[in-house]
């Protein structure tokens, strides 16, 4: 019997490692089956992952809002822009009848070197390379569409473009801080980064819309597929209140400012009176917003917070108007005060002009005047608190981005001296064309504003107005008047009476305030050297309809400075059509002198003295000899002005004074010791005279000399 053999070679499955397997098994069939069965995987949407492979979205850009002047003129919008491509590769050529690609580099480089400023040799290195397509740059980034229509007619296979979109400002360096600019990222977005492009940049963007379809292996559109469309929302278009006509006057002065005098900055803004809208505003250093040449972000309009200086006392004594307690008939020691262990100068050194009125400090700008008044007329809380209702202390809330408050802060008594003439405080320019608009109209004070309307670029529906917005009454009609008065004589007395005289534009009754600011330098004190000097005002005197505010840093003299602003004026009157106070288009019958000294002098003399020069005086009493004189000696005078010889006769009354200004009202009252009563503005058009308790007062009624143009 033959014994049985055992095979060797049997394999013995471990139970275990049949389980695991068996159990692998049937979890990938599972899954195989969870694959073709389910439509997410693992939260994801296969179906839609699988589309979008194939689907391409592309952005379309909504067009950026284009930025109008007051009169429609484009300041700032988008142009085409486009980048030169060229296809390289021959499978952009297949299946099509005529080349997709560049066939000829030679002749290509040649007939496209001088069109896009670049050599041919530059052009053959691109041109050559292993590549699917290339950008033909620099010279072929940026052209316009001139030049795109000029490469289009070369006719050369493989030449492409690609459209974008820039931010073009067609005048420059025009405006420019109030436009700002807009910067165009990588994805083609456009931001505004200053002015109205920064601060209007959500209206002015508008919404993207988009274009989305199925796409083959080389990124083509899949032709007879269909294709989602979803157009974009424009920007919509601003107009502002620039005039661009007063716009290029100011641009112009500053300048020839330049010209005549280095300096570090200055900023000249312009302001309709009756409403508070922005006519023009500009300053030096300023930039071009199609390159970018920036020095300074900043807006001096809104930015720049500084001492103000001098012109604050044009709220100093509003303060004291207010209270009622001012007189500016009172006299003071003028030169220097002591305040402590500390000493206020009057700006000549310290000098001044011995024992004046407060009238007359105002004019001569006096320092110790304003700290005199703060100990005896109002405190600091009466200070502080007419200087916050005035505006200062806190933003306009005009549309510009960046607007600084300022600092009105002052506890002890030197720095309430101080603050009371323009130091140890800051301001900014805007707030004081805010706070000159309360002159303007009788006390009522308007919110500056620059944007004119918005309209939406697609309908063409007006979806914002400016319009004019009081801010509340600051100031009686009475303080008004008088601060007026004040102001005239700072511009209308000669060099030696008024700080403004060199304001004075000969037929204009310009009013203003000048200043003159130290400067605080790095260290935290103020510079020897270094000063910002200012000029605020307005024209015509009894029914402004011009506001200027005007600064300078750095200049050693303010004569620069006025011929800058009297140039703007005139030229802003011609444009407007505001008439001159007095007719001197006739140069030939103007005359200018200076006025004689005629006291004691012999009636007949004294008017014969003045007729020789065509100046016709206006005699008061019967006497016979001159006891006091309007205006004084030395003062510049003109046979447009009136002037006053009052002789020593008991009889003098007042003339017929029809058609006088509040100006020449005021000075006869003077002259004869009447109290004045004036309601109105304007011009004279009725007068009475009454006598109470021996004391004579000449009422009167003013009225508009000529029509307010609408």
């Amino acid at each position: 019997m033959k014994k049985r053999q055992t095979n060797t070679n049997k394999v013995v499955i471990n139970k275990f490692v049949f389980g695991v397997c068996l159990f692998l098994l049937l979890g990938l069939i599972g899954r195989i089956c969870y694959l073709g069965l389910s439509n997410k995987i693992d939260g994801i949407d296969i179906k839609k992952m699988a589309q979008n492979r194939n689907t391409q979205k592309e952005v379309i850009s909504a067009n950026r809002g284009t930025i109008f002047d007051s009169a429609g003129e484009v300041l700032a919008q988008n142009v085409s822009s486009y980048t030169v491509i060229a296809y390289l590769d021959e499978s952009r050529s297949e299946g099509q009848s005529t080349p997709q690609h560049v066939v000829d580099v030679e002749e290509t480089a040649t007939k496209l070197a001088p069109l896009l400023n670049m050599t041919e040799e530059e052009l053959k290195e691109l041109l050559n390379k292993d590549l699917y397509q290339v950008e033909l740059g620099p010279g072929g980034r940026n052209i316009t569409e001139i030049k795109k229509e000029a490469i289009e007619n070369l006719k050369l296979p493989g030449i492409d473009f690609i459209q974008d979109y820039k931010r073009y400002y067609p005048n420059g360096n025009f405006a420019s801080y109030i436009i700002g600019y807009a910067k165009t990222s990588e994805d083609g977005t456009m931001t505004g980064e200053m002015g109205i492009e920064q601060q209007f940049n959500e209206e002015l963007s508008g919404k993207d819309g988009y274009l989305e379809y199925q796409k083959d292996l080389m990124g083509y559109k899949i032709p007879n597929t269909p294709e989602i469309r979803n157009d974009p929302e424009n920007g919509n278009d601003i107009y502002l209140t620039i005039d661009s006509n007063i716009q290029l006057f100011v641009e112009q002065a500053l300048l020839k400012m330049k010209d005549e005098e280095e300096f570090e900055w200055a900023t000249i803004t312009i302001a309709d009176a009756k409403t508070g809208k922005i006519l023009a505003s500009s300053s030096i250093p300023s930039f071009d917003p199609n390159i970018k040449d920036i020095t300074s972000y900043l807006n001096p309009l809104v930015s720049y917070a500084y001492e103000p200086g001098s012109t604050m006392k044009i709220y100093t004594y509003m303060a004291a108007l207010e209270k009622g307690t001012y007189d500016g008939t009172k006299t003071y020691l003028s030169g220097k005060k002591e305040i402590g262990d500390d000493t206020v100068n009057d700006w000549n050194e310290g000098k001044g002009w011995g024992t004046i009125t407060y009238d007359e400090g105002f004019a001569q700008s006096s320092n110790t005047g304003v700290a005199n008044m703060m100990e005896t007329m109002i405190n600091k809380d009466d200070l502080k608190n007419y200087l916050l209702k005035m505006g200062f202390g806190k933003k306009t809330g005009i549309q510009l981005p960046k607007e600084e408050e300022g600092q009105i802060k002052f506890t002890y008594p030197i720095e309430i001296a101080n603050a009371a003439f323009g130091q140890g405080i800051t301001t900014t320019p805007i707030q004081h064309i805010q706070a000159l608009t309360s002159i303007a109209n009788d006390g009522v004070m308007l919110e500056p504003y620059i944007v004119d309307k918005i309209v939406d670029s697609n309908s063409g529906e007006i979806i914002f107005k400016g319009k004019k917005k009081e801010v509340g009454t600051v100031a009686k009609k009475s303080t008004i008047d008088y601060i007026k008065n004040l102001m005239y004589n700072v511009v209308h007395n000669d060099s030696a009476h008024g700080t403004g005289y060199i304001y004075n534009i000969e037929g204009y009754d310009v009013i203003g305030k000048t200043g003159t600011a130290q400067v605080v330098d790095e260290d935290g004190k103020y510079s020897e050297t270094k000063t910002i000097r200012s000029f605020e005002g307005m024209f015509p005197k009894d029914n402004p309809e011009i506001i200027v505010y005007a600064s300078v840093q750095g200049m050693k003299s303010s004569t620069p400075l006025a011929n800058a602003v009297k140039k703007i004026l005139e030229d802003t009157c011609k444009h407007l059509n505001i008439k001159p106070v007095t007719n001197v288009t006739d140069t030939s019958q103007y005359q200018t002198i200076e006025m004689p000294n005629l006291l004691n002098k012999n009636i007949e003399t004294a008017k014969k003295k003045l007729t020789d020069n065509k100046i016709n005086p206006i005699v008061l009493g019967s006497g016979s000899k001159v006891i006091n004189q309007f205006p004084n000696r030395g003062t510049k005078i003109s046979n447009y002005d009136k002037v006053y010889l009052l002789t020593d006769g008991n009889d003098a009354s007042i003339p017929d004074i029809t058609g006088y200004s509040s100006r020449d009202v005021t000075t006869l009252c003077n002259l004869l010791n009447y109290k004045c009563n004036i309601n109105g503005s304007g011009y004279v058009t009725s007068y009475s005279e009454t006598i109470e308790n021996n004391i004579k007062t000449l009422n009167v009624e003013l009225a508009d000399k000529y029509a307010k143009k609408e």
